[in-house]
């Protein structure tokens, strides 16, 4: 195992980030998971803390097969060699990428309540996850964030595969991944305890910071 718990890969993550203390970051935490992972490093560099929403688009038959991605702005990414398979054009998703869509408003409401969304043009903007499979819903949170013109985008996560990272690492400008082993099955592999996150658990962590700003 690599990693004892979440906590313990944003505490190592937030070492490998302190170049950033001192710019007031933007992190962008992806629920549920990313945000416990995100928790040690908006206190270590004195940041301000948010959500960012990708949602996989699946099958109604095969839910787990990603057939497309989709961020709260409405970006939506392709898997075009699935979608070439079945056959599939952008039209024929229209509607499972509503409801995705809808899902993400409905989460965002959950966790945010009616805070605004904060500023991300010109700041330094940290999109973080507890980890990385194949990168296809990080994917379009990147590149929604890109479409804010963020000072500078920065990738933090704690395990990816080596492809995905070598893939990502041109859609920003830093990117920390702690580790990039070979071969990869899940994320949850590298973690002693990856217990699910409750919403409880994300709301209690964005409500502590909001005090503290």
């Amino acid at each position: 195992m690599l990693f004892k718990d979440r906590h313990d890969a944003g505490c190592r993550l937030a070492r490998a980030l302190q170049v950033y203390r001192g710019q007031q970051p933007l992190v962008l935490a992806v629920p549920r998971g990313g945000v416990v992972v995100a928790a040690p490093i908006v206190a270590a560099l004195a940041g301000e803390v948010d959500l960012i929403i990708p949602r996989k688009v699946g099958l109604p038959g095969n839910p787990e097969l990603a057939v497309a991605a989709v961020a709260p702005n409405g970006t939506v990414l392709y898997n075009e060699p699935v979608m070439r398979s079945l056959n599939l054009l952008p039209a024929d998703l229209k509607d499972l990428i509503g409801r995705e869509l809808a899902e993400i408003k409905r989460r965002l409401e959950v966790y945010r309540g009616h805070e605004s969304e904060p500023e991300i043009t010109g700041r330094v903007v940290i999109v973080v996850d507890d980890g990385i499979a194949t990168g296809l819903t990080i994917e379009a949170a990147l590149q929604s964030v890109k479409q804010a013109n963020p000072g500078r985008l920065v990738l933090a996560v704690p395990v990816a595969p080596p492809e995905t990272v070598a893939r990502l690492r041109p859609l920003v400008g830093d990117l920390i991944c702690l580790a990039t082993p070979a071969p990869f099955y899940a994320v949850g592999q590298f973690y002693e305890d990856f217990s699910q996150v409750s919403d409880d658990e994300v709301e209690n962590i964005l409500a502590k910071f909001k005090r503290a700003s």
